[in-house]
Parts: C-alpha cells; structure tokens; sequence
C-alpha cells in the first residue's frame, strides 16, 4: 500500500532538515522570500476583510467562519511557492536544539525574514489603499479590523500570539507530514482557520492589516501599532511556534532516537 503521510518521528527530523536549508540561504534569498511570503499573507487578509464586510450585518459567527475560511491561502502560497514565513520559521529550534544550526544563524534568518515580512506587508498594503479597494462596507471592517487589534491589552495580545502559532506551527508540521498537494491544502486549511476563527493574532498577518488600516484613515501611529500590537504578539509567537510545540516534539520524537544511538 502506498504511503500517504510521514509519521511524527520523519516530520521532526524533515523540520530539523528544513532549517538547516534555512540557515545556509543567503541574506537576498531570505529577504526576497520573506517579502514574498508578506505578500501572500496580506493577500489573505484582504480576502478576510472582503467577506466579513457585508456578513456581519447578517450573523457575527458565520462573518467569522467564512473570513476565516479564505484567509488560509496565505500560508498555502507560502509553502507552495517555497517563501520564507517568520512564524513558520519558528520550528527552526528544533534544529537549534539537535544542535544542527547555530544559534546566530536561526537569528540571523529571524530577522532578514521577519524584515521581509514587513516590508512585503506594507507594500501590499500601500499598493491596496492606492488601488482605491478599500471603500464603504471593506473600509468600515478595515478600520474595525485595526481598532480591536490595537486596543488589546499587552497580555491579551501576547497569549492570543502564543495561542495562534501553536496553530501555524502545527498546519506547517501537518503540511510537511502530507506528500501530495491535496493533502497539504486540507492539513493547512484547518488550522489556520481555526486561529483566525477564535481570534487569535498573528504578527505577519497584522503587519498587514493594521498598515491597512492606517492608510485607510485610522488614527494610529506606527509607534501604536508596535507597542499594542506587533510587539506583544510577534513575542507571544515565539513561545507559541519556537518553544511550545518544538520542544514538545523533539522530546517525544528526535531524543528518544538521538539517546537509542548514543547506547549503541
């Protein structure tokens, strides 16, 4: 019977596998990738905004559930096109903690992807508000959009980050145990949907959306939407995507295997 699905144990050492790749791409490879992979999330946000704008007047669950349902295309163009995504990154610990990668070359590709990110955010962003998209109903949700993600308090925003990239991490891990494309689109899907869904917050996603909002006539700073939000929740990421799940699974899947071959 043919094998559809890595099991645990070849996930973990695929995610070791992946970062050590990471680590050796030069600074424009990851720039430009990251970049990239700002882009296709914010394309994913636009398309959130777009359905929720006339639901909500409908029904506040199904405004959600269908936002959602559209916004896991970001991470599909990002894995599919191989681009470089932060919060996905986080899973490089595992390599960090195999001691397969330093620890100045995860740094290292953190902050060119994380740049990147930014950058491919913004213009996205900029490029949006210029092509005169956000108007009536997308603007009213667009400023909603920004008002709540930069009203949360500092704890709110970074347990909901942390509660968000245990979700990331798993749809890139799921996606990485499936071997056809079909399979990767539906492991992803769920996931990623369930964070939007429950309101969890993503700092690549908000690097998109509060931008979107500022140009759009939201009276915010730059500094306003560092302190409140893009802080806090790129910090709650890290715990969520670089220590909880990575940590878990390399205790559960690659120790037991690495202390097997130390006895031998």
């Amino acid at each position: 019977m043919e094998k559809r699905y890595l099991a645990p144990s070849e996930v973990a050492q695929a995610i070791i596998t992946s970062a050590e790749t990471k680590t050796s791409l030069s600074v424009t490879r990851m720039s430009i990738l990251g970049v990239m992979a700002g882009i296709f999330v914010g394309l994913g946000g636009y398309a959130y905004i777009v359905v929720m704008q006339t639901l909500g007047s409908l029904d506040t669950g199904l405004m959600k559930f269908f936002g959602a349902a559209v916004f896991p295309v970001g991470l599909m163009l990002v894995v599919f096109s191989g681009s470089e995504l932060f919060t996905g990154n986080n899973l490089m610990t595992m390599g960090l903690m195999d001691r397969k990668i330093s620890l100045a070359g995860m740094l290292k590709n953190w902050f060119f992807v994380y740049l990147g990110n930014f950058i491919g955010s913004v213009i996205l962003a900029y490029i949006i508000h210029k092509s005169q998209l956000v108007s009536k109903d997308v603007l009213t949700t667009t400023l909603n959009v920004g008002v709540t993600k930069t009203s949360l308090s500092f704890q709110a925003a970074f347990l909901r980050g942390i509660l968000c990239n245990i979700l990331v991490v798993l749809a890139v891990w799921t996606a990485s145990a499936s071997l056809d494309i079909a399979s990767r689109i539906l492991s992803m899907w769920f996931p990623v949907m369930l964070f939007v869904l429950s309101g969890f917050e993503h700092c690549v996603a908000n690097m998109f959306l509060l931008p979107l909002a500022k140009f759009s006539g939201l009276n915010i700073t730059w500094g306003t939407i560092w302190m409140t939000n893009l802080i806090p929740v790129t910090l709650g990421n890290i715990v969520g995507g670089a220590a909880i799940v990575p940590i878990a699974y390399y205790i559960s899947y690659i120790l037991p295997i690495r202390k097997a071959s130390s006895k031998r």
